[in-house]
């Protein structure tokens, strides 16, 4: 099922996105938790200044 994922993405517009992991810390645990989330090339840096 991820070959399929990956073969989309190298056709058109997939190369125009990155898949970028955040670590969280959870508020009511306070345990940390990764965010995964596909974001254009251009809003990468904005996404980890946040």
């Amino acid at each position: 099922m991820a070959k399929k994922a990956v073969a989309t993405f190298k056709k058109g517009d997939g190369r125009t996105f990155s898949k970028v992991i955040k670590m969280v810390k959870s508020p009511k645990t306070g345990a940390y938790i990764f965010q995964e989330e596909m974001i254009p090339n251009e809003a990468v840096k904005d996404y980890f200044s946040k």
